[in-house]
């Protein structure tokens, strides 16, 4: 079954937008003063519901062991295929940099190769008992300090106090390995975007959560995952575990909290190999997460999955029967334990399908978000029951050496770090990218980009344009556009032209506004004019009009009468744009803002009827226009794009780059890049713009 094409689905979108129609003043201040139609944010939202619904619809009607065994394997299978192939096992060139000593444990300082001169940091506990040990890998979360965070220490130790090894890695873009360092101390571009926290290494750029969005838009577009490197990174340090005669190789967890909650999700749905997980503060059904905090960072969102039918619960029943104990905290703010809820509840009944419903467990902590002592105790006693082979009531600190009233500032007290990132660093400069001859991310993103160049060129070239048209529909996923309708809403009178108000309604219950510029003598010819800040962003049209031509400056979706009013955004509306949230939303959703906006730049050239027109796009309306152009060879007279990047492929090997998710296509450069259209559609480009939307 496919959620898109749901009759009720887009009979819903519908209502829901047309309920909201707005009507437009007629003078020139209309695209102010206008009652607020449906944003773009709300109808991506109808969207999303109706696909989840369509997956939970799904789920409900399974039905025996073929069918179960069947929806696993379908979207095992469609997540390795949405996040890229996995290299080939090199080797890891491990050793041992250091030790510590604490108290009933002792720690490991150790660095390996995930692949060739991309290093690895991590600290292994280990129990003064004999081994061999069981092992659990502890992938961090979004802790800017990686592995030297307070509660992955903690966690680490209380497994190897109680006969459990411990592998805790740093992720990449965080602790020891951030990929963007300033070897000569310079500065960022844009350093007057807020941080909430200090970056744990003077020659680290950016916080974590920005690198990994960062290199996350250069694996969009090579149709990959950033959540590949991060897996991968995981796997090879089970690889490592494995290797070691102190370690049972059959007996693995793992588990991890937030964005390590992710990472064991993850892990645990591809890896065969752990036998016991405990993701933390992640698990949350991805309706519950629109509703509330939105997408968050760029490997927490997979290509399609939503229109796939692959939600949050779908992790844990990717392995099932597979012991899993999915930790939530009922004050969680950024994953609702609602949706955790209803993830445990879609696992159990799965697990319970198989015959296995003990081997599926929900702890809740009346806690906020992270990884506190309520979850480490109780991961650590799941871990010991199927790791060690026996119960075991396992305390950090037993509660009755607890205060009468408990706050949140005891528990945080709890989380401190036992050991500073200094007595655990590995490297021995601090940061990976230090060490000679490191490659980073995004060099490993550039050289892929390079390959596919040399392939898709050969293609591209050996094409026909009506080939070309082709290739460029598939690639970004256009769907046949409905009838529209156009309505004037209102004109006013100027000299030698007037301006008329106009409202476009599309069939999916979108209207975007327009403004139609109408010489009062002979019209020389037909203009679409699409800025990227609006209908009104500049004075262009009106010089436009006053030489004799016809223009409609026209908004696309998501500017204008259809943007999310800045009262309503949330996090992150910085460096990746005004509309990160609704791009991931339509992301899993899988589609583009590029689709979105080529649609409404084609729904707009038939204001034209028949007659042939000149396109201009500026800013982040040139992408879209240069593609709307490029599927309309007959009509478009002439192109023009100003302050448009140069290439997709640049974006993937820049360091830094600002507000690029929005022009990003899921595994577009193994199709064309945009010098390809530039020259598909000869069209005039002024005014180029790097990465940066800098000159």
């Amino acid at each position: 079954m496919n959620p898109n094409r749901s009759l009720i689905g887009v009979l819903l979108i519908a209502l829901v937008c047309l309920a909201n129609v707005a009507s437009y003043a007629a003078d020139d201040s209309s695209e102010r003063n206008a009652p607020s139609a449906v944003t773009l944010g709300d109808w991506l939202k109808t969207r999303f519901s109706v696909m989840t619904s369509a997956r939970n619809a799904a789920f409900e009607k399974l039905n025996g062991q073929a069918e179960l065994r069947r929806w696993q394997d379908e979207r095992r299978s469609f997540f390795r295929q949405q996040i890229g192939a996995f290299p080939e096992r090199t080797p890891l060139n491990a050793r041992v940099t250091g030790h510590l000593q604490g108290e009933d444990y002792r720690v490991e300082k150790v660095i390996f190769e995930s692949r060739p001169r991309h290093h690895v940091t991590a600290s292994l506990y280990l129990p003064e008992t004999q081994g061999p040990y069981p092992a659990i890998l502890i992938p961090c979360g979004h802790s800017h300090t990686g592995k030297a965070s307070g509660q992955y220490q903690r966690a680490g130790i209380l497994f190897a106090r109680n006969g459990m090894a411990a592998l805790c890695y740093d992720p990449v873009s965080q602790g020891e390995r951030y990929q963007v360092i300033d070897h000569d101390g310079g500065s960022s571009h844009f350093e007057d975007i807020p941080r909430k926290l200090a970056v744990p290494h003077p020659a680290v750029r950016h916080l974590c959560t920005t690198e990994h969005t960062l290199m996350g838009i250069g694996s969009i577009l090579l149709g990959e995952n950033i959540a590949q490197y991060r897996i991968w990174d995981g796997m090879r340090a089970i690889d490592y575990l494995q290797s070691r005669q102190d370690i049972q190789a059959d007996k693995i967890g793992c588990t991890g909290n937030s964005g390590g909650g992710t990472l064991t999700s993850y892990l645990m749905a591809l890896d065969d190999r752990i036998i016991a997980a405990s993701p933390g503060s992640y698990l949350t059904t991805f309706q519950k997460l629109i509703e509330t905090k939105g997408p968050q960072d760029g490997e927490q969102n997979i290509f399609s999955q939503i229109a796939f039918g692959m939600d949050a619960a779908d992790y844990v029943m990717m392995r099932a029967p597979t012991p899993i104990l999915i930790c939530g905290g009922t004050r969680d703010s950024t994953f609702d334990i609602r949706g955790t809820r209803e993830v445990f509840q879609q696992a159990n009944r799965f697990y319970s399908h198989l015959g296995f419903p003990e081997r599926v467990a929900l702890h809740e902590a009346d806690v906020p978000h992270g990884y506190y002592i309520q979850h480490r105790e109780a991961v650590a006693r799941w871990m010991h029951r199927w790791l060690v082979g026996h119960e075991k009531v396992i305390w950090e600190k037993p509660r009755s050496e607890w205060p009468a009233k408990v706050t949140d500032e005891f528990l945080r007290s709890l989380s401190e770090p036992v050991w500073t990132p200094e007595q655990l660093q590995c490297s021995q400069r601090g940061q990976v990218m230090l060490m000679e001859g490191e490659r980073s991310v995004f060099e490993m993103n550039t050289d892929k980009a390079i390959a596919l160049t040399k392939l898709r060129q050969e293609k591209w070239r050996a094409a026909s344009a009506t080939k070309k048209r082709q290739i460029i529909q598939r690639a970004i996923g256009m769907k046949e556009i409905g009838p529209v309708r156009f309505d004037a809403t209102g004109s006013a009178e100027k000299n030698g032209y007037s301006i008329n108000d106009v409202l476009m309604h599309r069939p999916d219950g979108i209207q975007l506004a327009a403004k139609s510029y109408v010489p009062k003598g002979e019209i020389t010819g037909h203009v679409l004019y699409l800025h990227g800040e609006g209908m009104s962003a500049d004075e262009v049209p009106i010089k436009l009009v006053k030489q004799g031509r016809q223009v409609l400056s026209a908004e696309l979706s998501g500017i204008g009468l259809t943007d999310v009013p800045r009262d309503r955004r949330t996090w992150g509306y910085g460096r990746f744009g005004l509309d990160n949230q609704e791009i991931f939303t339509a992301y899993l959703m899988g589609d583009s803002f590029v689709r979105i906006r080529t649609t409404d730049a084609l729904s707009w050239m038939r204001h034209f009827d028949d007659a042939r027109f000149e396109v201009i796009g500026i800013g982040e309306a040139a992408i879209p226009a240069l593609h709307a152009a490029a599927l309309t060879p007959v009509q478009v007279q002439r192109v023009r794009v100003e302050k448009m990047i140069r290439s997709w492929a640049e974006v993937v090997s820049e360091l830094e780059h600002y507000n690029q998710l929005v022009n990003a296509v899921h595994g577009v450069l193994g199709h064309y890049d945009l010098p390809e259209l530039v020259e598909l559609t000869k069209a005039d480009v002024s005014e180029p713009v790097d990465a940066n939307w800098r000159p």
